[in-house]
């Protein structure tokens, strides 16, 4: 075996340093969770890595479960050297888009953000956006 070869599968079986994952835990706790009840199971995703989904039997153990995935993501954009994103609740997005609709679509998208338990249109038209996007 190459040394090359060693070195990569040697990284495939490693656990996170103690620093990073303690680093990413502090991150991910404060990522939001969008919870979903479907066919007797809780399914969660974070708001800020919408990819990063897990599931649960009960509301406590999906979050528990997703905050570990989150906490993973997180750890490993660290190690690779890119930034995890900001928590939602820093408020530090810096670009907007204006879009314009009919009175009806606005309520129809309020409704659908209060029913899937977001905090407004624009987290939930983000959160949606994004992870059809990837």
């Amino acid at each position: 075996m190459s040394a090359k070869s060693r070195k990569s599968s040697e990284r495939i079986d490693r656990p996170f340093g103690k620093a990073v994952l303690r680093r990413a835990r502090a991150i991910a706790d404060r990522y939001q969770i969008i919870l979903q009840f479907e066919d007797g199971l809780y399914y969660g995703r974070g708001l800020e890595l919408p990819t990063a989904m897990n599931h649960g039997r009960t509301p406590d153990e999906c979050v528990k479960a997703t905050r570990d995935i989150l906490t993973t993501a997180v750890a490993y954009l660290i190690e690779s050297g890119q930034t995890p994103p900001a928590p939602a609740s820093d408020n530090k997005r810096s670009e907007q888009i204006n879009v314009r609709l009919t009175p009806e679509e606005r309520l129809l998208l309020e409704e659908a953000a209060r029913s899937k338990g977001y905090r407004g249109i624009s987290d939930f038209v983000r959160s949606a956006s994004l992870a059809n996007a990837k």
